[in-house]
């Protein structure tokens, strides 16, 4: 069952090759220190396979920049140490946290994925702010 869009958490969606990824960011308070420098968001990542054939998300390519303008690359295997194998109609939905050093900032990137056929191709994951609840949405 699917949660229905929180006015406070956007979603973010892209759709390519017949795979819509969804992100939905939230800042964690607790786990933040203001004064020190330190933002956590947690982003909550659902990928839908909406397309006739089966593909494995093998790894992922993230780009996060934050108010700065300072831009950092993750790049590893699969997701929260999986690997899953998505078939026609299934989704995976994981959730994940990232610090900054700014109170805002952006994340993109993208998932290779590995066809049934044994192609690889990239899906995008599309382009979401991290902001704070009630900062101002700006960046520099």
């Amino acid at each position: 069952m699917r949660n229905p869009p929180s006015p406070r958490r956007p979603a973010y969606e892209a759709t390519t090759r017949g795979f819509t990824v969804r992100v939905r960011p939230q800042y964690l308070p607790d786990q933040s220190d203001p004064e020190r420098s330190r933002y956590v968001w947690a982003y909550t990542v659902e990928i839908e396979n909406r397309g006739e054939a089966s593909a494995q998300i093998v790894s992922r390519h993230w780009i996060i920049t934050d108010a700065r303008n300072r831009v950092g690359e993750v790049n590893g295997e699969g997701v929260v140490g999986e690997q899953p194998t998505l078939k026609a109609g299934e989704a995976f939905r994981y959730t994940s946290s990232c610090p900054l050093t700014t109170p805002s900032g952006a994340m993109r990137g993208s998932y290779q994925m590995l066809g049934e056929s044994g192609e690889t191709f990239d899906i995008e994951i599309p382009e979401f702010s991290l902001h704070l609840p009630d900062a101002t949405r700006r960046m520099n």
